[in-house]
C-alpha cells in the first residue's frame, strides 16, 4: 500500500527499548524517528539523550535521530556528533507543541517566521557535513495557515530529504481533524518527497488516505502503532496483532524498564502510560485495565496486567482519541 512506513517520535513512549523491541518482534516500519535531542551551547548531550542514539542501544534498528534547535550552529554541532556515531541522516522537528519548546521558538514555534527558518535552512544547508542528509517533521502553522504557501516554498528551496507533513496547527496540539487541504496544497507545491502523519489509527485509516491521495507514498505512524504494535505490518497486507505478542512486547518492555529506571513509581508511570493506548484493545474489560491503573507497586501491577493480557486483542481495532 505504501512504499515506506514510519514510526513517529512520542516524547517519553517511543525510546530505545520501544524501538528496539518493536522492530524484533512486530517489524513493518522502515525507520524509527527518535524522540528530539536538544543542542545546547555547551555543546553537550545529556547522558540521557545519549543513551537513545548510541550505536549499541540502536543496534539492528534502522533509526533516525531528531534535533529541535533553531540555531543552525548548534544544530550542524549535533549533525556532526550524529554522523560520528554513524548515522546518515538527521531530522529536524519543526512539529513540538509545547508551550515550553513554543516559547523558545523552537519546534512549530519556528513555523510562526518564515524569514528565520529560511535563513536556518540556508545556514545549515551550507554547513551539514558530507555524506549526511537532513529530513524535516512539521505541523502547517502556529495560530493559523496563513504562513503555510511560504513555507512550502522554503522548504521547497531546499533539498530535503523527507518533508514528513502532520497537517494540523500547533494551538490544535493532536485534536480535531487533520487539514487534509493543507496537505493537498504541500503534495502539489513541493517537489520533494512527501510524508504524511496524523491519525492513522487502523488499515481502514490508511486505506482511505491512500484513496485520497494515491501518489502519497510514504506514512509516518505514532500513536496508532503504540496503540496497536502490529499496525505498520497490517497496513502491509500482513497478519493482526495476536495476544502472545502483545504478552511478550509488554513482558519484554517491562523487564527492559526494571532493568533501566530506578523506583517502582517510575517503572510504573512508564508503563501505565502505555496502558493509555492498549487499553483500545481490550474494550470488554474496562474493570480489569481499571485495576491495572490503580495498582501500586510492581506485583500488583504484574497481577492486573497478566489477568488483561489473558484476553486477545480486539481485531480490527484502534485507538480513537477524544476529539
Amino acid at each position: 500500500m505504501f512504499e515506506q512506513i514510519h514510526c513517529a517520535p512520542m516524547e517519553g513512549v517511543t525510546r530505545a527499548i520501544f524501538r528496539r523491541e518493536h522492530h524484533a518482534l512486530f517489524g513493518g516500519c522502515d525507520s524509527y524517528v527518535t524522540p528530539f535531542l536538544a543542542p545546547s551551547a555547551d555543546g553537550v548531550f545529556s547522558e540521557k539523550e545519549l543513551r537513545e542514539v548510541l550505536p549499541e542501544a540502536c543496534a539492528g534498528v534502522p533509526t533516525v535521530p531528531q534535533l529541535i534547535t533553531a540555531r543552525p550552529e548548534h544544530f550542524l554541532w549535533a549533525a556532526e556528533k550524529m554522523g560520528e556515531l554513524g548515522y546518515r541522516q538527521v531530522d529536524l522537528n519543526l512539529g513540538c507543541p509545547s508551550g515550553t519548546v513554543v516559547a523558545k521558538h523552537k519546534g512549530s514555534g519556528m513555523l510562526a517566521d518564515p524569514e528565520t527558518l529560511d535563513r536556518f535552512f540556508d545556514a545549515v544547508f551550507q554547513g551539514m557535513p558530507g555524506g549526511m542528509t537532513l529530513s524535516v517533521k512539521t505541523r502547517i502553522g502556529l495560530e493559523d495557515k496563513d504562513n503555510w504557501p511560504r513555507l512550502l516554498e522554503i522548504f521547497d528551496r531546499y533539498p530535503i530529504a523527507l518533508l514528513t507533513v502532520h497537517p494540523r496547527l500547533r494551538r490544535q496540539f493532536y485534536k480535531g481533524k487533520p487539514d487534509l487541504e493543507a496537505f493537498l496544497a504541500a503534495l502539489e507545491g513541493v517537489h520533494l518527497p512527501l510524508c504524511y502523519n496524523g491519525d492513522i489509527f487502523t488499515v481502514e485509516d490508511a486505506r482511505a488516505l491512500r484513496q485520497r491521495f494515491p501518489t502519497v507514498e510514504q506514512l509516518m505512524v505514532g500513536r496508532g502503532l503504540v496503540a496497536n504494535p502490529a499496525l505498520a505490518r497490517e497496513i502491509r497486507g500482513g497478519a493482526p496483532l495476536t495476544g502472545a505478542e502483545l504478552r511478550q512486547f509488554h513482558d519484554s518492555l517491562l523487564e527492559g524498564y526494571c532493568a533501566c529506571i530506578l523506583g517502582e513509581v517510575n517503572i510504573l508511570h512508564k508503563m501505565k502510560e502505555l496502558w493509555n493506548y492498549w487499553a483500545c484493545l481490550f474494550p470488554e474489560d474496562k474493570k480489569g485495565v481499571k485495576a491495572l491503573r490503580k495498582s501500586r507497586d510492581l506485583a500488583e501491577y504484574r497481577r492486573a496486567a497478566r489477568a488483561v493480557l489473558s484476553a486477545e486483542p480486539m481485531k480490527n481495532g484502534g485507538y480513537f482519541p477524544e476529539t
